[in-house]
């Protein structure tokens, strides 16, 4: 049962919009294939069987009335007669034999009610031409003294009563549909326009113009999520002005401790002092530019390109080997400090531990992706995760000094995802660790 509902959800529509006019569309079409059947069945096929029946009745008659007044001008009267009261053209021909009778099978549903008819009623060889002639029918039937022709007009058992049917079933079928097509769209459209704010909220842009409208549903809906983004504007505002204001507040004892062991001079007791308080010091500039990485920083459109190279220039200038390639147009809309401090914090910690770096920047149909590749030691597989946890150290004997706080990672990924992207580690073809930055376009 359930491989038989995945058959039948792998070829039903995906969206909201198609769905809900399959659900308009489906019932409609069904009742116009049961009206056409109910109308072929009950309307049409009666119908032409009826018409085909009065034509070979006619035929019967005159065959009957030929045999009984037998004189030429009988004939012509009764020629006559029928052309003025049914418009049919007869003409006998003496002495003649048909050359074949038939159709033996008919093709279409008008002989085969014609040859029932005449088979039934007539009951002598005759020859049906229904098809040679598009306006009118004509018929031989084998007499006794001769050939009977006749020629009719094929409206006589044809009825177009079912071309305007069907021509009126599909015409207000597709009005209908295109009704029901333009409502459907003004219903989903709020909804797209909902999905498409929580995806910039997602990628940390506010769409200020978004304003809920549409159905109770869907207001309520986007009711919900304006609540739902003030409630964590205004959470992360008041963590990062918790994080400044402590952070702010540890420099002063800071400061003052630094003091006071400048005082002490050269003391040994002051020599561990003086080192965790500079860690102290490091640690307390790391919190306040993870919390500048959350700032309510302008979204504007930035040229990546022209950020990686003045980083790569600015790296270079300090004795380290790092290059440059990038590709496509790299213009996107970013927070240009955030991401700037975020690419610093990466290409300082590859170059910290390694001595050859390469900087990749390439644009794809959805996004750009930024690869930062280097020869060092690499991070094992089951620590690259973990090395994006605040705090965590790879190494936990490395020199605070070359090894940082546990932020910078931390700080990077916090900046690329509040722009809807992610960071994650592989393994680069270099031999060290290759840092892959994906930010939607």
């Amino acid at each position: 049962m359930g491989g038989i509902e995945q058959s039948i959800r792998r070829y039903l529509p995906r969206t909201l919009y198609a769905r809900a006019l399959l659900i308009i569309v489906a019932p409609m079409v069904l009742v116009q294939l049961v009206a056409g059947l109910v109308f072929y069945e009950r309307v049409w096929d009666t119908v032409s069987r009826r018409l085909s029946n009065a034509l070979a009745g006619e035929v019967a008659s005159v065959v009957q009335t030929m045999g009984r007044f037998a004189g030429d001008a009988d004939r012509v009267w009764l020629f006559d007669t029928m052309h003025l009261a049914y418009g049919s053209t007869y003409r006998f021909e003496p002495g003649a034999i048909l050359a074949g009778t038939g159709p033996d099978n008919p093709a279409t549903l008008l002989e085969h009610y014609l040859v029932s008819g005449l088979a039934e009623r007539v009951r002598r060889p005759f020859l049906l031409d229904a098809w040679s002639d598009p306006a009118d029918i004509r018929l031989a039937v084998q007499l006794p003294g001769g050939v009977l022709h006749l020629t009719a007009s094929r409206q006589r058992v044809f009825t177009t009563n079912v071309y305007v049917f069907l021509l009126f079933m599909v015409g207000t079928s597709l009005v209908l549909i295109a009704i029901a097509s333009t409502f459907m769209r003004n219903q989903v459209r709020p909804i797209r326009l909902l999905a498409e704010a929580a995806e910039d909220f997602g990628k940390g842009r506010i769409d200020t113009a978004f304003r809920p409208h549409g159905a109770s549903e869907v207001r309520q809906a986007a009711t919900a999520f304006l609540t739902m983004r003030e409630r964590i504007a205004r959470y992360m505002a008041q963590r990062t002005e918790m994080l400044a204001g402590i952070s702010h507040d540890l420099r002063t004892p800071l400061t003052r401790m630094k003091l006071e062991l400048a005082m002490l001079g050269d003391h040994p007791s002051a020599a561990g002092l003086k080192t965790d308080v500079a860690d102290m010091a490091r640690m307390v500039e790391s919190y306040l530019a993870f919390v500048r990485g959350e700032g309510e920083e302008k979204i504007e459109p930035t040229d990546l390109a022209q950020l990686l190279t003045d980083l790569v220039a600015a790296t270079q200038r300090g004795g380290h080997s790092v290059a440059l390639t990038f590709a496509g147009d790299l213009l996107l809309p970013v927070r240009p400090h955030a991401i700037k401090r975020c690419l610093e914090n990466l290409i300082a910690n590859a170059v910290r531990h390694a001595a050859q770096v390469r900087v990749t920047a390439t644009r794809h149909a959805s996004d750009v992706e930024v690869s930062i590749d280097d020869d060092g030691p690499g991070i094992p597989p089951e620590s690259r995760e973990d090395v994006f946890k605040p705090f965590f150290r790879l190494d936990q004997a490395r020199n605070a000094s070359t090894g940082g706080v546990g932020l910078g990672l931390t700080i990077a990924r916090d900046v690329v995802r509040g722009h809807g992207g992610d960071v994650r580690i592989d393994e680069s073809p270099m031999g060290g660790a290759r840092i892959r930055i994906r930010l939607p376009v």
